[in-house]
């Protein structure tokens, strides 16, 4: 047994070492000299004997470190006894699962202790020959392998009793979980020495055979894999080509059926070719009726002044019906059907009207009743075909666009058939309109732009515009394009005067309806009529209208009103009101809606900027609303000289208007950029430095005396009121205080890392109470940065909760300036904590600071790794203050960033023997429970928790139990029964 032993000690030694599992085999060799093997333990020896793996002075330099007592060696002691209670425990889980794996082994092992023990001895001599065989002769090891020689060795490890070096390897292997040993043929019970005794039994012939085997099944794999590759891109082909088979029946069938609509179609042509026939046969028929009866009745009376008018008459008649004839022959060549047809109907229009009119004039002398009563029912019926006619030739057909007129001139009537016709049209339209469709009314708008146009009374003109605005109930967008398009057309036709005079009063009658969809209308027709009406009417009743619908209660009509101002501005004759304009436009970007907002920033801002040319007074105008509708908000507290009594609460209204503002300056912030450019009187620099706003033409700025308004306006009143708003900001407002951020990210993106470094990091350096280099600013302006340092203490603690946060975050946080933000962030959180009089609130302050830095989750592992640093550190107080930082920032983290850094800072914080560090860690902890509802976070807790409750202190349960209450209504069902 003890040949055995040692032969299996040294397997496990031969392994430790070439895993490079270092900490256990020292651990090893430290048990085996305890134990008096010290001939099992020379090679161990040896291996750390040796100066070029173990320098002398690199030892001496350790050894140096620190000097053991008896009160650490305590404390030592009882961290390993208490983590050798957790890894008992774990032993203990891991001792039930090989339990149950030993019933379903029970077979496999039983058959291999049944074998010959001559067998094993007479294959032992070649055994010791194949065992010098080198591990690199069989090939890197794979990760089932590994884990398998790892469980044994474990397990090894744990029979002989070496539990410390057992500990040891169970925490240096760390790529894999020791206590999750698969169900395979490798796990069995005594698993290493099994493998001795397999190792012994076994041939090197043989080994070779099955390591061939292995190779010979892997190669068959990937070709498998192959052909299956292979296999899938010949389907996916047969489907390409399946679905263009498909689409190629599709596009027969189409043009099947579009030969079948072409021949409906040719048969319909016929027949429609068939009714004109019938239709000029019946024309024919009704002309030679109406030439007897006109005959008829000149026979009788005809005065002797008309013989010449009457011959005329008949002579034009003849050359009519000559005219018919001709063109119904060549109508029975079925050649260009509609063509003629329209022309024969023309002629029948030309024949009509003359005999209507030698009816009118033949009427003034007739003396027979009878002839009168036949003339009157004549002229009843003639005078509906002239009204069609009049229609035809004053509108034109409809078209996807609207309506317009063929002519910008109306076009002249006979004075003695025009009013008729018209007044009958005027009179119908208002009887008809109910009777129509409501999808189909508009058909009715090139009669009702007739009428109006041409109507001669105005109150029947305003009846018809009312009709006209009112044609439809609720209107939907494409109804009022239509509508729109005819006012349009209408206010083209009949000039500024009638247009203002009768257009623009139904606007301003639909201000205040009922329907959103009719306000929607008028706000639409302030932007398109405005260019047909006089000039000094755009800016007077036109803006009215505008500026009583951006009070509007309805999103679209103010969004509309927006839009149409924009289209209006520049029709204006000139900028008397600017003013009032602008006061509309900082209305409108207020607005509670989105969409307004947007609109108006997209649309209206440009149109102001470009109609008024005073960019500057607008962005004074910008900042002064953020201020006021910051100040005009009441304070957190009444307490005066309290830090809470110089914040204000913002109401949704007043965080909404701040927010929609830096969306705006956000938005000018590329115009204000290119006049900056446009107005320097410098000589550029840019061919040197890549870049237009160099460090030279800084210095050069600094140093002359030119004019530079545009530019001295971002430092001189932009970022000192930027500053004075964040001060006046509560912690919660993080929302404003990230547009702040994003703001200043950008203007460093546009005007360069050289502005980044020389104006704008000086000037939040100095806001915050930092030293810092002013020498690119110009003396003029030196007093108003510096008038930007805290004084008194008050001012630095506001400083230090508001501004800095953006310092770090948008100034620091510029993606070329990494590594100036790590350094300044190590020397506030772990240089500056040896200071004696840094306070837990100036702490807790810039803990705050840290938390608005995690939002941006570019900077997640530059915080991290400077944590590390402070929970690795010898520092209690850096220990503690670790644990309350992690205890900030876990609610802005995701569950990833918890499980990887998070975890496994507070295990390592728990670990440590300082009850004020295991106090924090514990609180730390409930917070992580508080915030994440993931399983295997849950569990990490529970286990550390068991650990915290083990140690048996009074104060330790207590922290436990009240950081886990705290998140009791906010964790899972298994952390819930835990607690209870």
């Amino acid at each position: 047994m003890d040949v055995e032993k040692s032969s299996l000690c040294n397997c496990v030694v031969n392994f430790l070492l070439e895993e490079n599992y270092l900490l256990s085999a020292f651990e090893l060799l430290h048990e085996l000299l305890d134990d008096g093997r010290d001939d099992q333990a020379i090679r161990l020896k040896e291996f750390f004997a040796d100066p070029i793996q173990f320098p002398p002075d690199q030892i001496s330099r350790f050894n140096s470190l620190r000097v053991a007592d008896p009160q650490s060696l305590l404390e030592e002691k009882e961290a390993l006894e208490e983590k050798l209670a957790i890894r008992d425990y774990e032993n203990r889980l891991a001792q039930e699962d090989i339990l149950k794996l030993k019933t379903e082994l029970q077979k496999k092992s039983e058959s291999k202790q049944d074998e010959p023990s001559d067998a094993k001895a007479k294959n032992g001599s070649s055994i010791q020959q194949s065992g010098e065989t080198k591990f690199s002769d069989l090939g890197p090891l794979k990760a089932e392998e590994r884990h398998d020689l790892n469980c044994a060795v474990k397990e090894y490890l744990l029979l002989a009793g070496y539990r410390l070096t057992a500990m040891t390897f169970y925490e240096e292997v760390t790529d894999q979980n020791l206590d999750d040993w698969e169900n395979s043929s490798a796990s069995v019970p005594d698993a290493l020495r099994h493998y001795y005794y397999q190792y012994l039994s076994s041939t090197t012939e043989a080994a070779e055979e099955k390591l061939s085997m292995q190779k010979e099944n892997e190669s068959l794999v990937k070709e498998n894999e192959k052909l299956k590759h292979e296999k899938q891109t010949l389907l996916r082909s047969r489907d390409l080509v399946d679905s263009q088979i498909a689409t190629l029946k599709k596009s027969l069938e189409t043009l099947q059926k579009d030969i079948k609509e072409k021949d409906n179609q040719v048969q319909d042509v016929k027949h429609s070719l068939e009714q004109r026939r019938k239709e000029i046969t019946v024309y024919k028929a009704e002309i030679t009726s109406l030439q007897k009866q006109t005959e008829a009745a000149q026979s009788e009376h005809v005065p002797p002044g008309d013989v010449e008018d009457e011959e005329s008459y008949k002579e034009q008649i003849q050359s009519l019906q000559q005219e018919i004839e001709r063109l119904h022959a060549t109508k029975s060549g079925d050649t260009t059907p509609v063509k003629n047809v329209e022309e024969i109907t023309d002629r029948k229009d030309e024949v009509i009207k003359l005999c209507e009119n030698d009816m009118i004039s033949s009427s003034t002398n007739v003396r027979d009743q009878n002839t009168a009563d036949k003339h009157e029912e004549f002229s009843k019926s003639d005078d509906r075909d002239v009204a069609k006619d009049l229609l035809k030739d004053n509108m034109q057909v409809k078209t996807d666009n609207g309506l317009t007129p063929e002519s910008n001139t109306p076009v002249q009537h006979d004075s003695k058939k025009g009013p008729g016709t018209i007044q009958i049209l005027s009179d119908a339209l208002p009887k008809i309109v109910p009777y129509v469709l409501i999808n189909h009314r508009e058909e009715l708008l090139p009669l009702m732009m007739c009428a109006i146009e041409r109507h001669p009374d105005s109150n029947t003109r305003d009846s018809l515009t009312h009709t006209l605005f009112n044609l439809i109930k609720r209107p939907d967008e494409q109804q009022r394009r239509i509508i729109m398009d005819a006012c349009v057309t209408l206010a083209r036709n009949v000039g500024e005067m009638r247009t203002e005079t009768e257009l623009l009063p139904q606007c301003w009658e639909q201000i205040s309806h009922m329907y959103e969809e009719r306000r929607l209308l008028v706000a639409q027709s302030c932007g398109e009529l405005a260019g047909f009406v006089r000039p000094e009417i755009r800016d007077s009743l036109i803006l009215s209208i505008v500026q009583q619908l951006i009070e509007d209660s309805a999103t679209v009509v103010r969004e509309a009103a927006a839009r149409n101002l924009a289209l209006l501005l520049p029709l204006f004759p000139n900028m008397d009101k600017y003013i009032k304009v602008e006061e509309m436009m900082f209305h409108l970007v207020c607005d509670p809606s989105g969409a307004v907002v947007d609109t108006t920033i997209k649309e209206l801002v440009p149109a102001v900027l470009m109609w008024g040319n005073k960019l500057d007074h607008i962005l004074r105008v910008l900042i002064s609303h953020m201020l006021s509708s910051v100040e005009c908000c009441p304070p957190v507290s009444g307490v005066e000289d309290s830090v809470e009594s110089h914040f204000h609460v913002l109401g949704e209204r007043e965080r909404w208007t701040v927010d929609v503002l830096l969306r705006l300056l956000m938005q000018l912030l590329p115009i204000v950029h290119q006049i900056a450019i446009d107005t320097c009187s410098y000589e550029s620099f840019s061919e040197s430095t890549g870049t237009f706003f160099s460090l030279q033409l800084l210095q050069k700025y600094a140093e002359g005396r030119l004019d530079w308004p545009t530019f001295e306006w971002l430092h001189d009143d932009c970022f000192p009121s930027l500053i004075q708003i964040l001060s006046l900001l509560p912690q919660k407002e993080d929302s404003l205080r990230k547009r702040i951020s994003s703001f200043l990210l950008a203007v460093s993106t546009r005007f360069g890392e050289d502005y980044l470094t020389h104006i704008i990091l000086p000037l939040f350096l100095v806001a915050v109470g930092d030293n810092a280099d002013l020498s690119c600013f110009r003396s003029t302006s030196q007093p108003k940065i510096k008038a930007l340092r805290p004084i008194i203490a008050m001012d630095a603690r506001i400083a230090t909760l508001c501004v800095l946060p953006v310092l770090l975050a948008g100034v620091l946080g510029f993606p070329n300036k990494h590594e100036l933000l790590t350094e300044y962030l190590r020397n506030l959180l772990i240089q500056s904590a040896d200071k004696t009089t840094q306070s837990a609130i100036h702490s807790a302050d810039v803990y705050n600071s840290v938390r608005f830095l995690c939002l941006f989750e570019e900077h997640h592992n530059l915080v991290f790794n400077i944590l590390w640093e402070m929970v690795v550190s010898s520092n209690m107080d850096l220990k503690i203050n670790a644990a309350k930082l992690l205890k900030v920032i876990v609610p802005y983290i995701d569950a990833k960033v918890a499980s990887s850094h998070v975890l496994p800072a507070l295990v390592t914080l728990g670990s440590e023997p300082n009850l004020h560090v295991l106090y924090a860690s514990i609180d730390a902890f409930g917070t992580v429970a508080q915030n994440f509802k993931n399983d295997v976070i849950v569990d990490k807790i529970r286990v550390q928790m068991d650990a915290f409750l083990e140690d048996g202190s009074h104060e330790a349960t207590i922290a436990v139990i009240r950081a886990l209450v705290v998140a009791v209504p906010h964790t899972t069902e298994s952390l819930k029964d835990y607690i209870l």
